[in-house]
């Protein structure tokens, strides 16, 4: 499920969960947030880049886990197996 965050549209109105921003975890078939869930102050959703990391294995550390084999070409026919 999608973490999302929320602030109240007019913060002077709005309670202390919904002045500062808040994450709340909601399925994509639920319907918009509109209102907050303490005080009904209206909300604004706030869009926030996605947490996207690069793998800590390398290819050639996952690939030898799967079983797979790497070759380096020597000469012409000719190749030595790394693993």
């Amino acid at each position: 499920m999608p973490l999302y965050v929320y602030q109240a549209r007019q913060p002077e109105r709005g309670c202390d969960q919904c002045r500062a921003e808040f994450e709340m975890r909601r399925s994509l078939s639920d319907p918009p947030l509109t209102a907050c869930p303490a005080c009904g102050s209206e909300l604004a959703k706030i869009l926030t880049p996605p947490a996207i990391g690069a793998s800590k294995s390398t290819f050639d550390s996952r690939a030898k886990s799967a079983g797979f084999h790497k070759f380096q070409r020597l000469g012409k026919g000719e190749y030595e197996k790394k693993y």
